[in-house]
C-alpha cells in the first residue's frame, strides 16, 4: 500500500507480450518535495544569520545544570545519563521530555526549550534523537524548532541522528555532536582526566618547594 517513486527502464519481451519496468532507485513519495522544502528553509534561515559562526557559544567547562531535551522512553536518554555519571556526576541533568518523532515532535521540542528558558540556572542544552529516515527526523527541521534552538539562553549541542545525518537543528545548535553519547562528553569534563591533572600539578608544586 505505500506510495513510491521509482526510476528505471521498460523492458518488453514480444515473444509474450510482457511488460516489465526495472527501477534502478526507489524512494518514497514525497521525500524530492520534502528535500527541496528543507533546501528553501536552509537558505532562508542562512540569509537571517541562524548559522552564523560567530554566534556559536561554548559551554561553561564545569557546568553545574544541563538540559536535555528528548524522548524519557528512548535509549538516548538513558546513554546520555550513563555518559554523564561515569565522566561528571557532579552535574545535573534536567529531562524536558517531548517526542521527537511525528506531528508532536516539532511543538513539544519548541515548548521544552521555552520551559528551559524561564529557569536561570541552566548552563547548557542537549537537544537528541537517535537515527531515522528524513522523514523520523523531520521534526528537527522545522522552522519554530529552528528559532527555539536559536533563542535558547543556554548553548546548545545538537546530537540528531548518525554521524551522517545533517539537519537545520544541527546548523543552528551552538555545536554538533554525532551522536547523544558524544554529545554528553563533549558538554562534561572527564573527572579522571581532573584527577590526572591534578595530581601532576600536586607533584610540581611538591618539587619547586623543595
Amino acid at each position: 500500500g505505500a506510495n513510491v517513486v521509482a526510476h528505471g527502464r521498460v523492458s518488453l519481451y514480444e515473444a509474450r507480450g510482457d511488460l516489465q519496468f526495472v527501477a534502478d532507485m526507489v524512494q518514497p513519495e514525497g521525500v524530492g518535495e520534502l528535500q527541496l522544502k528543507l533546501e528553501q528553509l536552509k537558505l532562508k534561515l542562512e540569509t537571517e544569520g541562524l548559522f552564523e559562526p560567530s554566534r556559536k557559544r561554548a559551554l561553561p567547562t564545569f557546568p553545574e545544570r544541563l538540559g536535555v531535551v528528548t524522548s524519557p522512553t528512548g535509549a538516548v536518554w538513558q546513554d546520555i545519563q550513563t555518559v554523564i555519571a561515569r565522566r561528571y556526576p557532579l552535574v545535573e541533568l534536567l529531562l524536558t521530555p517531548t517526542p521527537v518523532q511525528g506531528d508532536a515532535a516539532g511543538p513539544g521540542i519548541v515548548e521544552a526549550f521555552q520551559a528551559l528558558n524561564e529557569l536561570t540556572d541552566v548552563d547548557g542544552v542537549i537537544l537528541a534523537r537517535g537515527g531515522g529516515s528524513l522523514e523520523d527526523l523531520w521534526a528537527f527541521n522545522e522552522e519554530p524548532v529552528a528559532r527555539a534552538i536559536y533563542s535558547s539562553r543556554a548553548p546548545v549541542i545538537s546530537a540528531i541522528g548518525h554521524e551522517t545525518d545533517y539537519t537545520i537543528a544541527d546548523l543552528v545548535a551552538d555545536q554538533r555532536a554525532p551522536t547523544p553519547s558524544a554529545a554528553a562528553e563533549m558538554a562534561v569534563p572527564d573527572r579522571s582526566e581532573l584527577a590526572t591533572g591534578l595530581l601532576v600539578a600536586e607533584q610540581a608544586l611538591e618539587a619547586s618547594v623543595f
